[in-house]
């Protein structure tokens, strides 16, 4: 691939959660011949990525079923060859075993158990669950904290010569004579950068505590879930459609308890760390795509890849792998254009 990339190309990603970040990674690795700028004004722990459960059970409303697929596979593999690797413990990414619950069954399985080591639950099993789950399956996934994964993913992008930019992008077209193309990640932001009627925030809630003896993850269609991660025990959630509010709300953090260790006993007595609350940026579909966009005379390659929702971890390597694919294609089709003058 990389003859196909002009060393003179120069690349922007917006955004440094976990899209931009594993898009960024994927291209620079991929074309190493190209110039990759990230530019955001949130890293790390000011990221909604930050503070996900991590939990790799994808889904993606409107998406074609194949192109799904491809993105669970290509998610799945990084992670599963990252977790069986050294660097594991840096990245935080690890192999976890849990259930999967319905409160009914689904007409069809989730794309994901085309990918993910599956069973359907034993009535025994089932039992636990007093009726108010329907249809269970246990499953072997993958599991990321953003905490230790935003960092890895920050770092190895810059060892392999990557730039970072920590600002805001007011609007796309002040990068048109900077830049080649740009790569847009960038969320939620982009109801103002490109006034996106589709893209819209959901707010979620969780809390972290302190439950070792918790081995396997508990995750339910109705927004209830246990997930034990390295560190802590994930309690979660909400799902508050059109909901900027970003501070920790009692009465939700009283709903996810209760919900909680009802369903677990075991952790009632276990220790509150921290608490979180955050935006998820959701687009149905989520948008993956390739626009040239003309700013009076000047044309501009932008490669959208936003809109995740709640998927932005399970999915991100997989969409970034996709995106890659675009910049290169991006790439010739400029290459082309510009013999084609000679």
């Amino acid at each position: 691939m990389t003859e196909m990339s002009n060393p003179k190309s120069k690349i922007a990603v917006l955004g440094a959660g976990v899209i931009g970040l594993s898009t960024a990674v994927r291209i620079i690795q991929t074309l190493p011949g190209v110039s990759v700028t990230i530019i955001a004004d949130k890293f790390s722990v000011e990221t909604t990525s930050d503070g996900a459960a991590g939990i790799c059970l994808p889904s993606a409303i409107g998406v074609p079923d194949q192109i799904l697929r491809q993105w669970c596979k290509d998610s799945y593999d990084h992670y599963y060859s990252l977790a069986h690797s050294h660097q594991a413990d840096e990245a935080g990414v690890f192999i976890i075993s849990g259930y999967d619950l319905f409160d009914t069954k689904p007409e069809k399985l989730p794309v994901r158990c085309q990918i993910h080591p599956y069973r359907k639950c034993t009535e025994k099993e089932m039992q636990r669950y007093h009726g108010q789950y329907e249809y269970g399956l246990f499953v072997t996934t993958t599991l990321v904290q953003g905490r230790r994964y935003l960092p890895w993913l920050l770092n190895r992008f810059k060892s392999c010569g990557g730039r970072v930019e920590a600002r805001t992008v007011a609007s796309i077209e002040e990068l048109t004579d900077h830049y080649d193309i740009v790569v847009n990640c960038a969320g939620l932001a982009n109801i103002h950068l490109l006034g996106d009627k589709k893209l819209f925030p959901v707010r979620g809630q969780t809390i972290r505590v302190e439950a070792p003896w918790v081995k396997h993850f508990y995750h339910t269609n109705t927004h209830s879930y246990i997930i034990p991660t390295i560190d802590n025990v994930v309690l979660g959630t909400v799902d508050q459609t059109h909901n900027w509010n970003t501070d920790i709300n009692k009465s939700d953090s009283d709903e996810i308890w209760q919900k909680c260790t009802a369903f677990l006993p075991s952790i009632q007595n276990a220790k509150v760390l921290w608490e979180w609350a955050g935006l998820r940026p959701v687009r149905k579909p989520l948008r993956l795509e390739r626009e040239d966009m003309a700013f009076g005379n000047k044309m501009l390659t932008v490669i959208h890849n936003y809109g995740h929702g709640a998927n932005g971890m399970a999915l991100s390597w997989g969409t970034a792998v996709a995106a890659t694919h675009l910049v290169e294609k991006a790439l010739v089709d400029q290459r082309f254009q510009k013999t084609s003058k000679l």
